[in-house]
């Protein structure tokens, strides 16, 4: 019997493609986004205390009260700018199931999204799923900008959301303030949704502030922030995130959510929610990943790859068009299973396959690593 794919032409990621060929060759591995460093003793020791105290049954459908009520007063701390924990704020299974929900909550049958690519690859399949039309903006290299004027004349009657994603994976770019009151002006009198992946936001370097929605009043009134504490506390693998908007938007959120996970990991989120009371278990992670990026940027200031230093999240952007005019993904291949070392081409995330001669890599490792990754990188 055969059936139609509601998703035809979705193949296996390149995120599960390039960490099993690292795996099969043996290669360090800075292709997928995940620190190979533990998470702070302290945080697992709550997590353990938890399961321990009995936070094993269900936590309520929106998350720990403990937890959203730490999450408030995070934005109140770090924007001025805060979500009413009781009817704002939802804990979610990471920030790709709160993307999925937030589209699937929103968009119908031939509704247009647009997205910017580089896109990270869970967008454009969850607004296909939903019947919805992806409507992509191409950023260029290497400084991934958006052009407004061109954006405007993207949106028509159907659009009904608009992805931004900042700090920008896989570019390691920022939006900028401009930036956000641009796109506050041209989606304002309209019924435009924005989606903003904010998952690195404590991850923005070189004094830089990250630009929440949040801080924009008028945007913030249309907008879903979601964010990942896997990104944030180093332990991608407890895939525990959370969605944050205004309480008519959060109400159709959670209609869905209701019905795809109900709640997420009960202790793991009382853990999270005890860490948080103090604000230094984020507020230093600016700084600690900042110098990673500048060791591991020192370590192939001699080698014939170009970049121009990420701006934030933990991934750099290398260019390697010195060394080769192959296809991206084919190189990418390549380092991997001559030299030992693993990372993520960009084509896959841009329109058409652009190649652009450019490679992702993951810094957020271990010193060690990242000095043997640089010998590669520098022998090349």
């Amino acid at each position: 019997m055969k059936h139609l794919s509601k998703l035809p032409n979705i193949e296996t990621t390149i995120f599960t493609v390039m960490s099993g060929l690292a795996n099969k060759h043996e290669a360090i591995n800075l292709s997928q986004g995940f620190p190979n460093f533990k998470s702070d003793q302290k945080l697992i020791d709550l997590v353990s205390k938890a399961m321990n105290s009995g936070y094993n049954q269900y936590a309520l459908m929106p998350g720990n009260m403990e937890l959203r009520e730490a999450i408030a007063k995070k934005f109140d701390l770090l924007y001025g700018s805060s979500y009413h924990p009781e009817s704002e704020i939802t804990i979610t299974a990471g920030a790709t199931q709160a993307i999925y929900d937030v589209i699937t909550a929103f968009v119908r049958a031939d509704d247009e999204v647009i997205i910017f690519k580089p896109a990270y690859d869970c967008y454009e399949p969850s607004i296909q799923i939903n019947g919805g039309k992806p409507v992509s903006i191409q950023l260029k290299a290497p400084n991934y900008q958006v052009d407004w004027e061109e954006m405007k004349q993207k949106i028509s009657s159907k659009t009904k959301m608009i992805i931004i994603n900042t700090p920008h994976n896989p570019s390691g770019t920022i939006f900028s303030e401009a930036d956000m009151l641009k796109l506050q002006e041209i989606t304002k009198n309209t019924n435009i949704i924005v989606l903003s992946d904010e998952v690195y936001e404590h991850i923005v370097f070189d004094g830089e502030k990250h630009q929440s929605a949040c801080l924009f009043p008028d945007l913030k009134s249309r907008s879903f922030i979601t964010a990942s504490f896997g990104k944030t506390f180093h332990n991608t693998g407890w895939k525990t995130g959370y969605c944050c908007a205004p309480k008519e938007l959060m109400e159709e959120f959670r209609k869905i959510h209701q019905f795809n996970v109900f709640s997420v990991n009960h202790p793991v989120q009382k853990g999270l929610a005890d860490y948080m009371q103090d604000p230094n278990t984020y507020l230093g992670l600016s700084e600690f990943f900042q110098e990673k990026r500048d060791l591991f940027l020192s370590l192939i200031i001699d080698s014939r790859f170009k970049f121009k230093p990420s701006q934030g999240t933990y991934f750099q952007v290398l260019d390697y068009s010195k060394i080769t005019q192959e296809y991206d993904v084919d190189y990418a291949k390549r380092l991997t299973i001559e030299n030992g070392l693993a990372s993520i081409p960009l084509s896959v995330f841009n329109d058409n396959q652009l190649d652009n001669k450019v490679l992702r890599f993951c810094f957020a490792k271990t010193d060690d690593t990242l000095k043997k990754a640089g010998d590669i990188l520098n022998e090349i």
